[in-house]
C-alpha cells in the first residue's frame, strides 16, 4: 500500500480506501456485521486505513456497521470520513437537512453510530450552491472542529463539472473535496482539479469503477434488480457505457492486469487525486482494489 497526505489536512491516507454506501442496502445486497468485519479486517491487513461513509447510507446503518467494528478494534488505526445533509427514509428516498441545528444533530448521531469521539473528515454531502453558501453552517462546523468532534472539513461535490464550491473551499476552511472521477467520466480534469491543486485540497475520487462497470464483471445487456441503485439508470445509457468499457478493456488494459485494479490506478495517476474510495461487496474485491496501489505512480506529488 502507498499513502498520501490529504491536501492541507493532517491526514495520511492510503491511496485506496473503502467506500461503504453498499452497507446501507441500496446495491443489491444486505450485509451482516460478520461480512463487514471480514472486509475491513482484510483491508487493514492490506494497508487500507481510509473508510468513507455517510449518515444516509441507510439511516446511519453503514455508520453503525463501522462503529460496531471500531468498538472492537483500535480506533486510531483508521481514518473515518462521513457526511451530512440528508436523512434516509427508505431505499432511494432522502430528505435534505442543512440548517445548523439539524447538522449538529446529524453530527452527534454519526458520532454515536460510529462509536467514536471524533470524525477525521466531515463532508458536506452533495449540497447545492445555496446550501453551501451559508456562513452560519460553517461557523457551526468550525466550532465543532474547535471542540474536537471534527478534525477536518470536506465537501463531497454534487456534480463533477462545476468548480464553484471547490474554488470557495478555502474560504470555509475546507481541506478536501470528493468528486466522481473515473476512466469514463473525466469532467473534473477541466476545472475542479486545477482549483483543488491551486489550494492544496485533498481529492477523494468516488465511483472510481463507474458504479462497478469498470470492474470488468459486466457485459452489455447486464440486468440490475430493483434493490440496486444502478437499476435507476436508463437501459440505453447502461448499454453505451458497457460497450465503451469493452473497448477500453481491449485497447488500454494490459494483459494479465485485472480491469478493476487498472481502473483505480488510472485515477491515482492524476496529480490532483489523493485516494480512490471504491465500494466492495466481499473480500475478493478488497484484494483486487488494493492491488491498484502497486500500479500507482511513485512520483505523485502527494506521495509519502
Amino acid at each position: 500500500m502507498k499513502y498520501r497526505r490529504l491536501g492541507k489536512t493532517d491526514l495520511n491516507v492510503s491511496v485506496v480506501g473503502i467506500g461503504t454506501w453498499q452497507y446501507g442496502g441500496e446495491w443489491g445486497k444486505e450485509f451482516t456485521q460478520q461480512e463487514v468485519d471480514g472486509i475491513l479486517d482484510l483491508a487493514q491487513e492490506l494497508g487500507v486505513n481510509l473508510i468513507d461513509t455517510a449518515e444516509c447510507y441507510g439511516d446511519h446503518l453503514s455508520e453503525r456497521f463501522i462503529g460496531d467494528y471500531l468498538s472492537r478494534r483500535k480506533r486510531e488505526d483508521w481514518i473515518i470520513a462521513t457526511k451530512f445533509g440528508h436523512h434516509f427514509h427508505e431505499n432511494f428516498e432522502r430528505s435534505r437537512h442543512w440548517r445548523p441545528d439539524e447538522v449538529l444533530n446529524q453530527l452527534d448521531a454519526s458520532l454515536k453510530a460510529l462509536q467514536t469521539d471524533y470524525i477525521d473528515l466531515y463532508q458536506a454531502h452533495s449540497c447545492t450552491d445555496e446550501e453551501f453558501n451559508n456562513d452560519a453552517l460553517w461557523t457551526l462546523l468550525d466550532k465543532q472542529v474547535q471542540a474536537g468532534k471534527i478534525r477536518n472539513l470536506g465537501v463531497s461535490l454534487r456534480t463533477n463539472d462545476d468548480s464553484w464550491q471547490t474554488e470557495k473551499a478555502s474560504d470555509y476552511k475546507v481541506g478536501a473535496i470528493q468528486v466522481v472521477y473515473n476512466r469514463i467520466d473525466t469532467a473534473p480534469e477541466k476545472s475542479i482539479f486545477p482549483a483543488a491543486q491551486e489550494q492544496n485540497l485533498g481529492v477523494l475520487a468516488r465511483v472510481p469503477l463507474a458504479s462497478g462497470f469498470l470492474s470488468g464483471k459486466y457485459k452489455p445487456g447486464a440486468f440490475f434488480g430493483d434493490n440496486d441503485v444502478r437499476s435507476k439508470n436508463n437501459e440505453d445509457q447502461i448499454h453505451r457505457v458497457l460497450t465503451k468499457v469493452e473497448a477500453i478493456a481491449a485497447s488500454e488494459v494490459p494483459e494479465g492486469v485485472p480491469m478493476s485494479s487498472w481502473a483505480l490506478s488510472w485515477c491515482l495517476k492524476h496529480p490532483a487525486v489523493t485516494s480512490v474510495i471504491p465500494g466492495c461487496k466481499n473480500t475478493k474485491q478488497v484484494e483486487m482494489n488494493a492491488m491498484a496501489a502497486e500500479f500507482a505512480s511513485q512520483d505523485h506529488p502527494q506521495s509519502i
